[in-house]
């Protein structure tokens, strides 16, 4: 049985405003999602999408928390498919620790419903999005991974 909540957590050699600009910066989100990007404002209140590279519009939701350079949260629903909208909303939260020269990034994803067929992709996409994330920061340069 599936839990409806899936947690993430690594350890990133930088900062917590670097991880931030990185997490929000959709010129740095291109390197590290394959091509996609978010736009948003990241107010509490504020609209957010996800673009694919062709400009379809992958995911899409609110910020529901805002604290830079330490949380965020996003109301988040993936549209990619009829039956993936239909899930609706889950809830995405970024939390970031400074930990020394380090920063302990947890991702929570949150509100799974029982058979969900986007959660087992998006717990391997979280897997793949992340540790292109970590490698890019601490080196300069994204994974050379095809999806």
């Amino acid at each position: 049985m599936s839990s409806s909540k899936f947690v993430y957590v690594t350890y990133i050699r930088t900062t917590p405003e670097e991880l931030w600009k990185a997490l929000t910066t959709p010129e740095f989100q291109k390197q590290y999602w394959f091509g996609a990007s978010q736009t948003s404002d990241w107010t509490p209140g504020s609209s957010w999408e996800m673009r694919m590279p062709d400009g379809k519009l992958g995911d899409s939701g609110e910020i529901l928390q805002s604290d830079p350079p330490h949380r965020l949260v996003i109301k988040w629903r993936v549209e990619h498919t009829p039956e993936m909208r239909a899930e609706g909303y889950l809830n995405v939260s970024f939390d970031l620790l400074a930990m020394g020269a380090s920063v302990k990034l947890t991702v929570v994803t949150d509100g799974f419903k029982p058979g969900s067929v986007i959660q087992p992709n998006m717990e391997e996409g979280w897997a793949l999005l992340l540790s292109n994330l970590k490698t890019l920061l601490e080196t300069g340069q994204a994974l050379e991974v095809t999806v």
